[in-house]
C-alpha cells in the first residue's frame, strides 16, 4: 500500500477513514507519530512513516474478517466451552508482527479487536462436533438374546456311504475277489430306503480275507483288524467299511455269494446279497442283548415280496427272538401266517 499524501480536511469524512494529519481518538501511541494533544491516528489507515511492505493479517485488524468454520451437516450447533487452562490453537495474531502503533510492553487481549468488540475464534477441529462420525446401524442394534442353542439334526451321510461302497466294490471287482454287498446299502440296492447312517458292509469268503486286505492296502487304504474274528475294517471317503466273512455267526459260503443279484448301486454294478439271505442274516443276529425290531421292520416291508419266508423260518425260526419277529410280521400283515395258509383258525 502506498503512503497517502497529507491533505487538508474539506469536510466530514466517513467512519473508518482518517487523513494522516487528522487527529484520532485516544489509543496507543505510534512510534513514528508525535504524541501530543492531537493523539495518535486511528487504526486501519496507513501512515506516511509506516513501512509499505505487506504484513500478515492479524485477528485484531478490523478490516480482516475471520473465516467461518464450514457448515456442519447436522445443522448449527453451539461450540463447546473450552477449558480456560487448556492451550488454545495458534492463530494468525500469534505469529503476526506487532504494529508500529502498539506501545512497547503492552499487549491486547486475545480475541478482542481494536474497536473493543469480541471476535469469535474458530473452534478446534478436535472439538468440532461435525468431525465426529455418526453412529452406524450396528451400534443401535440390541445384543442377541442368550439362550439354549437350537437342536441340530443329524448329518445325512447317505451319499458319503454310497461313495465308499462304490469305491470298495470297484476295487474288489478289478481284483477278481468273490464278494457281495450286504447291510443297509444292499437294502437300498433292492429298493429300500436311501437313508443310510451307519456304514457299508461287504461279504467275502473267509479264505480270501488276507488277499482282500492286501488289495485294500495297495489302493492306499488302511486296514484294521478288530478284536472280533469275523471281519476286518477300513475307511473310505471318511466312512467305515466292514469286510465281513461271517454273517450272524455263520461263515460266508460260496453258495451264498452265487445267489447274489448283480444290481446297480448308484450307477456301479456289483453283486448284492439276495433278499432272502439278507433278511436271514439280519434276523439271525437278534438275541437277548440285541433285539432292535424297529430297525429291521422297514427292511422287511421293503423286500417282503422278494423273500422266501419259508426258507427264513426253516433257517432261524426255532430261535426265540427270530420267531418273535416273524410273529410280529404276521400280526402286521407283512407276511402270511402259517395257520392261515394251512386253513387252521
Amino acid at each position: 500500500m502506498e503512503a497517502m499524501e497529507p491533505m487538508e480536511p474539506t469536510g466530514t469524512v466517513g467512519p473508518g477513514f482518517a487523513y494522516a494529519s487528522e487527529p484520532t481518538g485516544p489509543g496507543p501511541a505510534s512510534a513514528s507519530e508525535p504524541t501530543g494533544p492531537t493523539g495518535p491516528r486511528r487504526p486501519g489507515l496507513a501512515s506516511a512513516a509506516e513501512p509499505t511492505e505487506p504484513r500478515a493479517a492479524s485477528a485484531t485488524d478490523p478490516t480482516e474478517l475471520p473465516s467461518a468454520p464450514p457448515p456442519s451437516p447436522l445443522g448449527p450447533r453451539p461450540a463447546p466451552v473450552s477449558d480456560p487452562a487448556a492451550p488454545r490453537p495458534d492463530t494468525a495474531s500469534d505469529t503476526a508482527a506487532p504494529q508500529s502503533g502498539a506501545a512497547p510492553g503492552k499487549t491486547e487481549p486475545q480475541g478482542a479487536s481494536a474497536s473493543g468488540r469480541s471476535e469469535p475464534r474458530p473452534t478446534p477441529v478436535a472439538e468440532s462436533q461435525a468431525s465426529r462420525p455418526e453412529p452406524g446401524p450396528e451400534a443401535s442394534e440390541a445384543p442377541p438374546e442368550s439362550g439354549p442353542a437350537p437342536a441340530q439334526l443329524p448329518q445325512d451321510r447317505s451319499q458319503a456311504i454310497l461313495e465308499a461302497a462304490k469305491q470298495i466294490g470297484a476295487l474288489l471287482k478289478r481284483a477278481g475277489h468273490p464278494f457281495a454287498l450286504a447291510g443297509s446299502v444292499a437294502v437300498y440296492a433292492h429298493g429300500g430306503s436311501r437313508y443310510l447312517q451307519h456304514d457299508a458292509d461287504f461279504a467275502i469268503l473267509p479264505d480270501d480275507a488276507e488277499a482282500v486286505a492286501a488289495t485294500l492296502r495297495e489302493a492306499g487304504l488302511a486296514v484294521r483288524v478288530p478284536p472280533e474274528d469275523w471281519l476286518i475294517k477300513t475307511t473310505c471317503h471318511g466312512q467305515n467299511v466292514d469286510i465281513i466273512f461271517s454273517l450272524a455267526h455263520q461263515p460266508v459260503t460260496r453258495e451264498m455269494l452265487d445267489r447274489a443279484h448283480v444290481l446297480p448301486v448308484d450307477s456301479v454294478l456289483m453283486p448284492v446279497l439276495s433278499p432272502t439271505d439278507l433278511i436271514q442274516s439280519l434276523i439271525s443276529a437278534f438275541s437277548e442283548h440285541y433285539c432292535d425290531f424297529g430297525s429291521v421292520l422297514p427292511v422287511a416291508r421293503a423286500v417282503r415280496e422278494k423273500v422266501d419266508w419259508d426258507a427264513v423260518r426253516a433257517a432261524c425260526g426255532a430261535e426265540p427272538m427270530p420267531a418273535a419277529f416273524l410273529f410280529l410280521l404276521e400280526r402286521l400283515n407283512v407276511i402270511d401266517a402259517i395257520d392261515a395258509r394251512e386253513g387252521r383258525p
